[in-house]
């Protein structure tokens, strides 16, 4: 006879509920309670600087009327997009934008490229008087730029260079605005280990090869605040502009936001809105893309000192 072990079907053993415990419920609670009241918080404290954009961009689409009527209306009773139109044919506002916006760029890649080299040089390279050459450097922090104006408008006016482009260039990537870009960049490369230099010297790489193959691609965060940092100050160049050009054709935005007077000098608010609009589109969009670099930047900045 052949015997077979029959056994019995196994049951699953019924699913008990997790109870969880009374404190922890309400510890629960609480911090949601507090993550609320947070956010309520910091939604009303950002009420100040959000207004002001809402205002600007709310009374570009009123009449002049709306604009300066007693009680201010939040929302405009009879939208229009009429003094949009009117900032193109005003004055050259196409022509203006582009010239505040490759100026910005031409600068802003500039002084990522010498910031950078100069912050990794005096990190990086030992050489007699670095620390004195860059307390020297950093005195530049110090110096208004209305001090240097009047010998630069010298200097330009002598090289023939009067109603160009080339000193809202050439003086923020090599004088006294890109001081803080140096400072930055070196504060970041103080952080970065030495192995990652020995490892590259041990593969073959000159000192060009460590900076350009390694220090560059490990500084995006830093680059990233610099870039920030640097496009938005150029795009709001002001007292430079009015002392350089003089033609509109070459103005950049800020001196052109000014010009958009009536016939008896009194500023049109609504078109002058609208131009402020669209100036801040750009750099809106640069920190909107940077921003996290620009967080990760500052917080490198100062690893070592």
């Amino acid at each position: 006879m052949r015997s077979e072990i029959i056994t019995a079907p196994e049951t699953e053993a019924p699913a008990t509920p997790v109870l969880v415990p009374l404190p922890r419920r309400r510890a629960r609670a609480r911090r949601g309670l507090t993550r609320w009241l947070l956010v309520v918080v910091l939604a009303v404290l950002s009420l100040p600087f959000v207004f002001p954009t809402w205002w600007m961009a709310t009374s570009s689409l009123k009449p002049m009327s709306e604009i300066l009527r007693r009680v201010p209306t939040l929302w405009p009773q009879d939208p229009s997009f009429d003094a949009y139109g009117r900032v193109f044919t005003l004055q050259p506002f196409a022509q203006q934008y582009w010239n505040s916006l490759y100026i910005a760029v031409v600068v802003t890649l500039g002084t990522m490229l010498v910031a950078a080299m100069a912050g990794y040089a005096f990190a990086r390279i030992r050489f007699p008087g670095a620390n004195a050459l860059f307390v020297l450097v950093l005195v530049g922090l110090l110096v208004p730029a209305e001090v240097t104006i009047v010998p630069l408008f010298r200097i330009v006016n002598t090289l023939g260079l009067v109603d160009t482009h080339w000193p809202l260039i050439v003086v923020p990537v090599l004088g006294a605005p890109a001081v803080l870009a140096v400072f930055i960049m070196r504060q970041f490369f103080l952080g970065l280990p030495t192995e990652l230099e020995e490892a590259g010297r041990l593969d073959g790489l000159g000192r060009w090869g460590v900076f350009w193959r390694i220090a560059v691609p490990l500084s995006r965060s830093a680059l990233g605040a610099v870039a920030i940092f640097t496009f938005l100050k150029s795009w709001n160049l002001y007292l430079e502009p009015v002392v350089y050009l003089s033609s509109k054709e070459s103005f950049t935005l800020p001196q052109a936001l000014t010009q958009y007077v009536d016939a008896y000098g009194g500023p049109m608010w609504n078109v002058q809105l609208a131009a402020t609009t669209l100036t801040v589109l750009p750099v809106l969009a640069v920190f909107l893309v940077a921003q996290k670099q620009f967080v990760q930047g500052l917080a490198h900045s100062g690893l070592k000192g």
